[in-house]
């Protein structure tokens, strides 16, 4: 097939030039952004008299319907017509001749594929978006849930202060609203127009960007040619905003699966969302909690590549940036899948309120609280915490823990302890007395998940 820019040159493309240099692949899914931005495109060339009305009314006419042809599955693409702005181009040309000829006026495949991404990306954010809002409103069903399942927090994976599964999840809920305002502010960025950049240099036609950038739904256009057809920032930046998503995911999986150990029990999941053993019986394992866990690294990669791809670039458009898509499209593909099963997972999973309080009890989770107990009571709290430190050691030595040592015990390591200590350190008290703005205590909690269900 003679390529449309062949004219330059006097012999074929070699048959491995051809596979190696096309990107049929993997762009072909901007299909329906090509065909929206060409039909746009031709539009404002035959507003502005650049190219005679009637053929641009043709020209979008055979689009709709090559659009329409490529849905119902009756185009092949063709990899020696290299990528999909040509593939379009070359159906457009086999179907009306000279007239499609003209669509390209004063356009590049270099604000064509800015333009095309750009709109796909924008697209996949709202995608994207729309499952984090479905997974945020599983973590306000289980907190909404277990405003009162205490549980211990940690910190370095030693049990350290009691809280609520409330508390816990929602952590995951502010992490979650972070991810989203990050795509918004992503999708804000990439919101304008590059076509009219041309191939580098803009066009001397008197193109109406403005036209086609409010037809497209773009919020204005980019001010810089040189820009416009080598900005990959946004495409980074999705790379990012998707791999935080896909750590806040990683960091609850790793939870998961060791709250569905047997050394923990605080969690059943699911069968559903389980799976067994070749070989041992009595296996069920959290392979989508691993999965998610381990898919996070496959997003992580796609980031570096993207960072790596554009380090060393000089303006303008460059070959080097086709590796954009693969690593773009790989990781929203690897966001959407994980989403939906992951909050599933979460929405199914049977909850064990006895081990998470049980779990509580146990690794002094209190003591915290003795020392403040203390310090309320006058002590200063460095004294505090060292008398709380030998509390602690004397209850590991006799294999014990605080609240079930007699006030003549507690008074050996202070005078200012008295009968009201155990309803001052018993676990309902630690939690909900923490009544500040992100404490665990029910009542605060309460008011967050209600103002974060009306939002």
């Amino acid at each position: 097939m003679a390529k449309l820019w062949g004219g330059r040159f006097s012999k074929a493309t070699d048959t491995l030039v051809d596979d190696f240099n096309s990107s049929i692949r993997f762009d072909s899914r901007m299909y329906v952004q090509d065909i929206e931005g060409s039909m746009a495109h031709a539009e404002m060339l035959g507003r502005q008299g650049i190219i005679d009305k009637n053929d641009a009314d043709l020209i979008v006419k055979t689009l709709a319907e090559i659009k329409k042809d490529i849905d119902d599955g009756k185009v092949e693409f063709l990899i020696d017509a290299e990528d999909i702005h040509m593939n379009i181009e070359t159906i457009l040309i086999s179907r009306i001749g000279d007239v499609g000829k003209r669509l390209h006026t004063g356009r590049s495949r270099n604000d064509q594929v800015a333009l095309d991404t750009r709109m796909y990306l924008r697209a996949q954010i709202d995608d994207i978006y729309a499952l984090c809002e479905e997974l945020k409103k599983t973590l306000l069903d289980i907190a909404e849930n277990n405003l009162n399942t205490i549980m211990p927090g940690y910190t370095h994976l030693q049990k350290a202060q009691p809280i609520t599964l409330a508390h816990h999840v929602m952590a995951y809920y502010e992490m979650l609203n972070r991810d989203c305002s990050r795509l918004m502010d992503c999708r804000k960025r990439l919101n304008v127009m590059p076509l009219g950049s041309g191939a580098l240099a803009g066009t001397t036609y008197p193109l109406d960007r403005e036209f086609v950038a409010e037809k497209l739904g773009f919020d204005g256009v980019t001010l810089n040619s040189l820009d416009g057809v080598s900005d990959r920032d946004f495409v980074c930046e999705l790379a990012f905003d998707l791999s935080m998503i896909m750590t806040h995911m990683s960091r609850f999986s790793e939870e998961i699966i060791l709250w569905s150990s047997n050394e923990f029990g605080f969690i059943d999941l699911d069968d559903a969302y389980s799976t067994g053993s070749s070989i041992m019986p009595q296996k069920k394992n959290p392979d989508v909690a691993e999965l998610v866990r381990g898919k996070t690294g496959r997003v992580y990669g796609s980031l570096m590549g993207l960072l790596t791809m554009m380090k060393g670039i000089p303006l303008a458009y460059n070959k080097d940036m086709q590796e954009d898509k693969e690593q773009i499209f790989d990781a929203i593909d690897t966001v959407k899948m994980c989403l939906p099963v992951f909050s599933k997972m979460l929405a199914t999973m049977k909850i064990k309120k006895d081990a998470m309080l049980q779990g509580a009890k146990g690794g002094f989770t209190n003591a915290t609280d003795v020392a403040d107990y203390l310090v309320k009571h006058g002590l200063p709290f460095r004294d505090a915490h060292t008398v709380v430190g030998r509390l602690v050691a004397y209850c590991i030595e006799k294999n014990t823990v605080i609240d079930a040592l007699s006030l003549e015990e507690l008074k050996g390591f202070s005078e200012l302890i008295d009968e009201d200590i155990y309803s001052e350190i018993s676990l309902e008290t630690c939690v909900n007395q923490r009544k500040l703005v992100g404490g665990p205590a029910m009542d605060t909690m309460r008011k967050i998940i209600d103002n974060y269900k009306k939002d």
